[in-house]
């Protein structure tokens, strides 16, 4: 049974692990057009996603909208509301800030897949604001009114949602405390095969994220110049220079670098390391999937992904200072992880097991929808 389906998703301008799980379900839905508020076809020339039909907003045509499409939030809601998807039958949205906000008939379903509710304006507003270094004066003032009106119009679009699909329980309480909405577990496809273990470590820790604020990479590099430990930085972001700046002679810093590259440094390293709180962290599954532990911030999904003392450890704090004792505390019980639990671990997350998930629960939600 073929659906007239239509899939719509917030951006297109990284390709990361929202962008992977779009990867997955599009092998599922192959005639299914995508509609972004902006698309930048140079990241995705080796992607499947370039060879879809993609229809973008108007927002897509405004200066400097593919690298920081987010300073026009304040048009994002008209932008998202503008994509006239009255010939479908099924829209299934990829959601992390305003695609759920699409409008629809009464005849038409709405599944939403959310990697997050929006961020700025819900659980990450005060990291956000004190960030972007708005805690006071007249940008504060302003900041606060535009995020609180984005908030109020992100409650209302929940209500377009027939069935809500969480990458993680992390995800599906927050939609519960966002929108007061029930939320059925879907967790993201991870590819556990294409990185296999070497047995051949390094001396050397990873992390591997863009290098944005809530990414907190900056804070990863601080911890290891403290330690005078080996430490390998992949990613790009806006935080670049802010990274340099705190990174001493013990921290390489390699910029953007193709799979196969990051997956041969990821193959070879001690442990993988990370500072952000993350809603799944796909990162954090191929790293025991390559056969290495886990050093993360004890917050959101990955709680899910890691088991303490088997694949990984955590630590409470996010600040540099515990980071730095979650790494000492590595250090002495390293040799306890055993590759067989790790691997093990991340094959519960297997691309495999994600396949053919999002097809069956949009023929279920269609019977249950007509009925």
């Amino acid at each position: 049974m073929k659906f007239n389906l239509a899939i719509v998703v917030d951006s297109l301008v990284v390709n990361g692990g929202a962008e992977r799980v779009l990867e997955a379900s599009l092998e599922m839905f192959p005639d299914a057009p995508i509609y972004a508020l902006v698309y930048l076809p140079s990241v995705f020339t080796e992607s499947i996603i370039s060879r879809k039909e993609i229809f973008t907003s108007f927002v897509d045509r405004l200066p400097f909208a593919h690298t920081n499409y987010r300073n026009y939030i304040f048009l994002l809601p008209f932008a998202i509301e503008q994509f006239d998807l009255r010939r479908y039958a099924i829209m299934l949205s990829f959601n992390y800030a305003l695609a759920h906000g699409i409008l629809a008939r009464p005849d038409q379903l709405h599944i939403s897949y959310t990697h997050s509710p929006m961020r700025q304006a819900w659980h990450q507003y005060f990291q956000f604001m004190e960030d972007a270094r708005l805690q006071t004066g007249i940008r504060s003032i302003f900041a606060r009114f535009i995020l609180d009106y984005v908030r109020q119009w992100d409650f209302s679009a929940s209500a377009r949602v027939d069935h809500f699909l969480a990458a993680s329980r992390w995800v599906a309480r927050g939609i519960w405390r966002a929108y007061y909405r029930e939320a059925e577990i879907l967790y993201p496809p991870v590819d556990v095969n294409k990185t296999q273990p070497t047995g051949d470590r390094e001396d050397y820790f990873i992390t591997i994220a863009r290098q944005e604020s809530h990414k907190k990479v900056a804070m990863v590099v601080e911890a290891f110049t403290r330690l005078g430990l080996p430490l390998v930085v992949i990613g790009k972001g806006r935080e670049e220079e802010r990274v340099h700046q705190q990174a001493g002679g013990n921290i390489r810093i390699l910029g953007w670098q193709p799979d196969h590259i990051v997956q041969e440094y990821l193959s070879k390293a001690r442990a993988y390391v990370m500072a952000g709180e993350e809603d799944f962290s796909i990162a954090a599954v191929e790293a025991q999937a390559a056969g290495i532990p886990v050093i993360a911030y004890g917050g959101g999904g990955v709680c899910e992904t890691v088991i303490v003392g088997k694949t990984g450890l955590f630590y409470d704090q996010q600040n540099t200072d515990s980071l730095i004792n979650a790494v000492l505390n590595f250090v002495e019980v390293e040799k306890n992880f055993r590759t067989e639990d790790l691997l093990q671990n991340a094959a519960l997350y297997s691309k495999e097991r994600f396949q053919g998930e999002p097809d069956l629960i949009v023929r279920r939600e269609w019977e249950k929808f007509r009925a």
